[in-house]
């Protein structure tokens, strides 16, 4: 190879060349370059073979989060606790155990604060909070960049089942109760609007602009999995109002 001469391992670095294990290189003017070592060159391909294999499921930019979402969401945190007004990155990655590599990158890439990190087999998600939008939105172009993805590319959302369910029972009622502990309680005499998705992280668009539009309560909220669930629940008036926001949401990430 021109500019690589081969060396025995007892040889010394020769004056105006950097030694390498095996291999001198002569540097040349006005270029610069990282050297590797063969093995290190095979094991950077490798990574950077594994980083351009990573799907990109959901990817969720909330500017505000509102107050009962920040709320449910720091009761499943095991990290950085949102605050309501934070700026919000939901990231769903595939495979499940990419979200470490995607993590590392978007930590390192501002001073964003890490809320929470889920590894499944098949999918890994993260949640990222800054007060400053900029901040956040720098840490998603990197990870983006990183992998070789774009908004456009992240796998579109599908609505599986939506309903509102009117005047719901106090049966009913109890029993979703018991079910959802880190929300609000819903009452019998309440409507309820449940939505489900795939991806699974969609749902907290649909979930922080519905609270956005409308007096509602949040009952239950799960953005991992294979189906985002979400459950809102309030006045009949009040909840048409945020199920039309939810899905508003929705279909305007189809339209991106």
């Amino acid at each position: 190879m021109k500019g690589l001469t081969s060396f025995n391992n007892g040889e010394r670095r020769l004056s105006g060349s950097s030694l390498v294990t095996g291999s001198e290189v002569a540097p040349q003017a006005g270029a610069s370059c990282v050297i590797t070592t063969d093995s290190e060159k095979s094991l950077v391909s490798r990574q950077a073979s594994h980083v351009q294999q990573i799907e990109l499921r959901s990817y969720v930019f909330l500017d505000s989060l509102q107050p009962q979402l920040a709320a449910y969401m720091g009761t499943v945190s095991q990290g950085f606790l949102p605050i309501p007004g934070d700026a919000c990155l939901w990231m769903e990655v595939s495979p499940g155990m990419a979200v470490h590599r995607v993590t590392d990158i978007a930590l390192k890439a501002s001073n964003v604060r890490l809320g929470q990190m889920v590894v499944e087999r098949a999918f890994g998600s993260l949640a990222l909070y800054h007060r400053d939008q900029s901040t956040v939105l720098h840490s998603g172009d990197v990870v983006l960049d990183a992998i070789g993805s774009s908004v456009s590319r992240r796998t579109k959302p599908q609505v599986s089942w939506t309903e509102v369910i009117r005047a719901i029972t106090p049966d009913h009622a109890v029993l979703i109760n018991r079910q959802n502990r880190r929300g609000s309680m819903i009452q019998s005499g309440m409507s309820m609007f449940i939505l489900e998705t795939e991806p699974a992280g969609y749902v907290l668009m649909a979930a922080n602009e519905a609270e956005k539009a409308s007096n509602i309560t949040v009952v239950d909220v799960k953005g991992v999995g294979a189906f985002g669930r979400l459950t809102l629940a309030g006045k009949e008036g009040d909840v048409e109002e945020a199920a039309a926001a939810a899905m508003r949401a929705i279909d305007q990430i189809n339209r991106q």
